[in-house]
């Protein structure tokens, strides 16, 4: 990452934590490293209006599901959950778009929302209306597409849901950016839904630091917890940075002026595995996203994630992956290739003329 400085990590190890709470140390932020690995997109989907009884169910999807209540309230529902009321100003993110309902009740009937029901009901502004003529609740609705191979190492220590309640003071950046996006989505000015999406990326951003805020007295193991750890938030941060690096556990605790046996139990405590494990890991997510996403030389990606020989990257990545490193790309190819087929058919097909005769 460009503009770092080897003098930042110098720093003493009593740094404060609201400097390193969410991992930022210098120029380097794992969080945005692994939303950038994850080609994370938000798109607005619908702008809701809906007069009780309503009731909408919305099936599994493979990206993230997001809902931003403006106005009125509403309840969440998940099999074999608790239904759970939602009021304005509240955000819930669906990390890995688990099928669920959004009602008025909390056992209501709901209408499932699929394409068709989307062709038909929604207008070409964006606006679902929906319902009777009881007490109206609006709501924005967004999906966050990614590429879920190389999305693991975030996606997979989320919850099923996160809820970000509507507070003033905890969560008053969400709040603010809940009031803007229902000024944009309500305004229909130009440029109106661009920036509706950049506020929906920022929205996802909020949600997941304010979850990790509430992972402070878990005794749940991952790296986004540990990035409210001051040392750890910066080793994480290192490894990031230095991928490259012939990292040691020795040189990483003097790194962060700890000893090796402090820094081994406390990046194991609190990530879940040892430094080493960690790197290792996300050198073959970096490897990963370089093979399906660019056309550099498989030597040339082994280098660039620390390793001296491209026979040891392919035995390491084979492990990881269970595929070596070519087979992997040529198989990512054949899968885009077909997808954007299918796409470019699906186009054609419903753009083709008819071929009946006026008196068919």
């Amino acid at each position: 990452m460009n503009g770092w400085d080897p003098r930042i990590f110098a720093r003493p190890s009593h740094e404060s934590s609201a400097q390193c709470r969410l991992g930022r140390v210098g120029g380097v932020d794992p969080l945005t490293d692994v939303l950038d690995l994850s080609r994370v997109r938000g798109a607005l989907m619908a702008h809701v209006r809906a007069g009780a009884p309503w009731g909408l169910e919305l099936p599994e999807s493979p990206g993230a599901s997001f809902h931003a209540v403006t106005a009125g309230t509403a309840w969440l529902r998940l099999a074999g959950d608790e239904p759970l009321q939602l009021m304005p100003g509240d955000v819930v993110l669906l990390p890995s778009g688990t099928a669920h309902r959004i009602s008025s009740t909390p056992t209501g009937r709901c209408v499932a929302y699929d394409r068709a029901a989307k062709a038909h009901q929604m207008s070409a502004d964006g606006e679902l209306a929906i319902g009777g003529a009881g007490a109206v609740t609006t709501f924005v609705c967004a999906a966050y597409d990614y590429d879920l191979d190389v999305a693991q190492p975030l996606v997979s220590f989320l919850p099923a849901v996160v809820h970000v309640p509507a507070d003033p003071v905890s969560a008053r950046d969400v709040a603010a950016l809940v009031e803007l996006l229902a000024i944009e989505v309500g305004a229909r000015r130009p440029g109106s839904r661009a920036a509706a999406a950049r506020l929906i990326d920022m929205l996802l951003i909020a949600s997941i630091r304010h979850w990790i805020d509430d992972q402070a007295d878990t005794e749940t193991s991952s790296w986004l917890r540990a990035l409210r750890d001051p040392d750890v938030a910066r080793v994480v941060a290192l490894l990031h940075d230095r991928t490259a690096e012939p990292w040691t556990l020795g040189a990483l605790a003097r790194e962060v002026h700890l000893s090796r046996a402090t820094l081994a139990r406390r990046f194991a405590e609190l990530v879940g595995e040892p430094p080493l494990t960690y790197l290792a890991r996300w050198r073959m997510h970096v490897a990963a996203q370089r093979l399906k996403y660019s056309s550099d030389p498989v030597a040339t990606i082994a280098r660039d994630v620390g390793y001296t020989s491209e026979f040891a990257f392919n035995r390491a990545f084979a492990r990881h992956r269970g595929e070596p490193p070519g087979r992997y790309r040529r198989a990512a190819r054949e899968a885009f290739a077909g997808a954007s087929g299918r796409s470019s058919h699906t186009r054609s097909r419903s753009s083709m003329p008819s071929t009946s005769s006026p008196g068919a």
